[in-house]
């Protein structure tokens, strides 16, 4: 069971790619994809299922050696080792570029989009998610507190997950608009309900139990570590009732955990 789909924020992003995919009912609009920043592979065989071929690439090899032998039934994925600021890839080669929670790793987040905006061929979507500066103060207040006073940071809530900085949405949309893209849609990842219950605690258990918890190359393994499977909890229904109701609740404030865009290259 992939248990990670039970914790709102993870699952958020999921169906925001997703219901985001559902768009292209005609698999041949998408002939190649590009998955920056695969990760485990969590994605994989799902958005496989929406185009002709999927090319997944990440920094850490050990995770693409992983993601590669968990989704190796599906046929039309090839996997890479990349470098998201110094991709291998011909310009204007991509119909789909889909990055999750990527662009707030990589050290220089305006390269990865020139990178992008070079790969991704005129008329070709991106579809990102990334971690909001401007998250709620229930997701993290001690953070939100010591932003108003200095620029020091604890590395728990907002700041978990290897999050040396997180992405100003007001920022993302002046990159998307220096490069000529298009907004077709933005959507609030996590309001204050969601971020109120995952104050913390997610940012300590990926620390204790996830493989390169930092998204990081070359880190070490640990001995119990959390992989993802392809199997969904009947549990995620309980999941989905919470990420509906705040979203409800909390869609059109400016405070979000997590940003979802998709952005068109004219």
């Amino acid at each position: 069971m992939n248990y990670k789909l039970l914790i709102p924020t993870y699952r958020n992003r999921f169906r925001f790619i997703r219901e985001s995919l559902t768009q292209f009912e005609d698999k041949s609009t998408l002939k190649k994809v590009l998955n920056l920043g695969t990760g485990e592979g969590d994605y994989d065989a799902m958005i496989a299922g929406y185009c002709d071929q999927l090319t997944s690439c990440d920094i850490n090899e050990e995770d693409i050696a992983f993601a590669r032998e968990l989704n190796k039934e599906v046929e039309n994925i090839e996997y890479r080792v990349e470098n998201a600021l110094k991709l291998s890839f011909p310009d204007n080669y991509f119909d789909l570029i889909i990055s999750v929670d990527v662009i707030e790793h990589v050290g220089d987040p305006e390269k990865m989009m020139d990178e992008i905006t070079r790969v991704l061929k005129p008329g070709g979507i991106l579809m990102i998610t990334f971690p909001s500066l401007k998250f709620p103060i229930t997701y993290d207040p001690i953070n939100r507190i010591l932003s108003t006073f200095s620029t020091k940071k604890i590395s728990q809530g907002a700041y978990a997950f290897g999050h040396e900085y997180l992405i100003d949405p007001v920022k993302f949309r002046e990159w998307t608009s220096i490069r000529q893209f298009k907004v077709v849609r933005e959507r609030n990842l996590s309001g204050y309900l969601i971020a109120l219950l995952e104050m913390y605690w997610t940012g300590l258990v990926q620390k204790l139990f996830k493989a390169n918890s930092d998204n990081l190359p070359g880190q070490e393994t640990k001995q119990i570590s959390l992989r993802p499977s392809k199997s969904e909890p009947w549990l995620t229904r309980i999941t989905d009732g919470l990420i509906n109701f705040d979203h409800t609740l909390f869609n059109k404030t400016k405070h979000s955990v997590g940003k979802g865009f998709i952005i068109q290259k004219q």
